[in-house]
């Protein structure tokens, strides 16, 4: 199966391999039969946060966002929306930064809202400030295909 790939249960957490062909075929965790996908970005912790971004084989985009700030709230449904529109391709996570300090130290986030974007692990790209869904998806095509 050299098409296979790894996708992170949103659920359980269990690593799932499946044929990259399926990916649209709405695909179900093996171990607890919740679907991969759901359409919506996913709010993490630092540990699930490290999970997706390694075990994934598909590109992770993070918004890094607190709940006091007006422009990540403001920003929120466009991200939702961008959601819907770049998964199955893309796996979008949210982290909060009160929450998950760890990971806005580690990666030295000085402004939110702040997308990042990961493939196999390692950050590739970094956009702060809010954005529409449009310009999101925009934003993560173009960083891909770079």
């Amino acid at each position: 199966m050299t098409d296979s790939i790894h996708i992170v249960c949103p659920d359980c957490e269990a690593v799932n391999r499946l044929a990259q062909a399926r990916l649209a075929d709405n695909p179900v965790c093996g171990k607890c039969a919740a679907t991969l996908f759901s359409g919506r970005p996913l709010d993490v912790t630092s540990a699930q946060f490290n999970k997706h971004v390694a075990r994934n084989d598909i590109p992770v985009l993070v918004d890094f966002w607190a709940e006091w700030c007006g422009p990540c709230k403001m920003m929120a449904p466009a991200y939702a929306q961008a959601a819907s529109r770049l998964e199955p391709r893309v796996r979008l996570l949210k982290v909060d930064t009160e929450r998950a300090q760890d990971l806005s130290s580690q990666f030295g986030i000085r402004s939110i809202p702040t997308l990042a974007l990961f493939r196999g692990g390692r950050e590739i790209a970094r956009q702060p400030g809010a954005m529409d869904a449009g310009n999101i998806v925009a934003w993560v095509q173009s960083k891909l295909q770079a």
